[in-house]
């Protein structure tokens, strides 16, 4: 079962607060970087650990929620071994793991249902990377 590292900021805690729900009773090991309220927060705060989870392997995977889900995703793509997708469609979701071997999600709250969420996260989570052309790509990424 893959550890799951969460975060967001204001615009994604409702979501995010969902979505952990969802994955604990699925059986997941979480853990949530915040925040723990609806009051304004700076995304940063929590797209960093989360990458710094994810990044040091401690966790599988990252999901991070805001708004548009941009912030959260530039953030995390400084740190070098995230590769952070911004997905508001399975079929994204799909690609930015088989293709992309992306280990953090980031999903706008702003933009998809609470039940689309749902199915993206687990259709990333199902996913898993083909390897083979996409890995000569992935590889080149980080700087």
């Amino acid at each position: 079962m893959e550890k799951i590292a969460l975060g967001a900021d204001h615009a994604g805690y409702e979501y995010k607060e969902h979505l952990k729900k969802w994955l604990e009773k699925k059986g997941y090991s979480i853990i949530d970087f915040g925040t723990y309220s609806s009051d304004s927060a700076d995304y940063p705060d929590f797209a960093h650990p989360v990458a710094t989870a994810v990044e040091s392997k401690e966790y599988n995977v990252g999901l991070l929620i805001c708004g548009s889900a941009n912030g959260v995703a530039m953030t995390a793509n400084k740190h070098q071994g995230i590769r952070a997708a911004i997905c508001w469609k399975e079929e994204l979701a799909e690609l930015a793991k088989t293709h992309n071997n992306a280990n953090i999600l980031c999903i706008p709250a702003r933009h998809v249902s609470i039940e689309l969420a749902e199915k993206i996260l687990d259709t990333f989570l199902r996913s898993t990377f083909e390897g083979g052309r996409h890995a000569r790509r992935v590889d080149k990424i980080s700087c």
